[in-house]
């Protein structure tokens, strides 16, 4: 992912979008016959530095993690196309779109205590209104254990990219924002309200306090 000055993605600033509810990505691992990709939900411990998963035991993904542990994990959201009249000279067309992307190692878990750990929290992460729906020893979930492997990331490297024209000026920005809203009240498309909600945010910060740039 190509990552220019003005599209950096602030720690602070990923952060707070993840915990937005964005908890759904693509983990990528290096297979003996190329790359497999794998969606899944996922939980960031952004306390240990890890992120945290279970997969069916069947999923080629393990395989290819025995083999290199090495993965990645790619979460992107709030994308739009921008039409090149949008944008002003030279009127080149673009994507607009916020990614996350994780480097990590990682660690198969395959005892049934670890995997019950990891998956119990899963669910008080999302679906916590029930509390009571726990892999514990003495109920149905234990015995499926053995159909799942957990998977623990360690994470080495994050990159962020917020793509929103940050390098045109705020002026244009806020046209597109206006064009973004347009286009979204006439098609109903969700991916331009996010996208106009990133853009307005990102222009924000352009044009704060002065001390901002100093956060």
């Amino acid at each position: 992912m190509l990552i220019r000055g003005w599209d950096r993605g602030a720690e602070q600033e990923w952060r707070q979008w993840l915990a937005a509810g964005r908890d759904f990505g693509t983990l990528a691992a290096n297979g003996a016959d190329g790359p497999v990709l794998v969606p899944t939900h996922f939980l960031l411990d952004a306390e240990a530095g890890q992120v945290l998963l279970h997969l069916a035991a069947a999923n080629p993904l393990l395989a290819a993690v025995r083999a290199d542990p090495h993965v990645t994990l790619a979460v992107t959201d709030d994308y739009a196309f921008a039409p090149g009249r949008w944008r002003g000279a030279p009127y080149t067309p673009t994507s607009y779109y916020a990614s996350v992307q994780f480097s990590c190692t990682a660690e198969l878990v395959e005892s049934p205590a670890e995997k019950a750990a990891i998956l119990n929290r899963q669910l008080a992460h999302f679906q916590p209104e029930r509390p009571g729906d726990r892999v514990e020893p003495a109920n149905a979930y234990w015995a499926q254990l053995t159909a799942v492997r957990g998977l623990r990331l360690t994470v080495h490297r994050v990159r962020a990219k917020f793509k929103y024209d940050d390098k045109k000026p705020v002026e244009l920005q806020g046209e597109v924002a206006g064009r973004l809203a347009e286009r979204h009240a006439a098609t109903g498309n969700p991916q331009d309200a996010g996208a106009r909600e990133q853009l307005l945010r990102r222009m924000a910060l352009r044009t704060g306090p002065a001390d901002r740039s100093s956060d």
